[in-house]
């Protein structure tokens, strides 16, 4: 799997495929976090107007998927980013977490954050993040200080 031969998609909320990967995250973030600690976006919620949304695929296949939720006029947040098990490594991540920058650039936004866990499950996404330019941070917007959270930002 190359990133260059991903091609993101905005949407894919209504297809299938998409909706399965998404309940499969939503599961993972409630079995791996307690309770109180899980602050990840249901199906309905990825549709809410401040949300904008990417699928990614290689072909037929989806590899991917992430979100931007807008803060405010300067300020965004990533969410539910996820890459399938089997395209882990090869890019994917990558070139989604560039999408959403480069969007939150276009929308005019001049900070973009992050909330992701603190356990060893989270830490890839935590390197992905970093190799990014984003670095860890305060609790940002609604969040409050968390040890199973690591927060991240980055100057856009």
């Amino acid at each position: 799997m190359s990133a260059a031969i991903v091609r993101i998609v905005p949407g894919g909320l209504d297809d299938e495929r998409v909706c399965a990967l998404l309940a499969k995250h939503h599961a993972i973030n409630h079995e791996l976090t307690p309770p109180e600690s899980v602050h990840v976006f249901d199906l309905r919620r990825l549709r809410e107007p401040d949300i904008s949304f990417w699928s990614a695929w290689d072909g037929d296949s989806l590899v991917g998927v992430g979100a931007l939720r807008r803060l405010d006029a300067e300020h965004g947040e990533v969410k539910s980013m996820h890459t399938v098990a089997e395209a882990r490594r090869g890019g994917v991540g990558s070139a989604l977490l560039a999408n959403i920058i480069a969007s939150a650039r276009t929308m005019g936004l001049r900070r973009l954050s992050l909330e992701t866990g603190s356990f060893e499950y989270f830490r890839p996404a935590v390197a992905l993040y970093a190799k990014h330019g984003f670095v860890e941070c305060e609790p940002f917007g609604e969040y409050a200080p968390d040890p199973n959270s690591t927060f991240m930002t980055l100057a856009l």
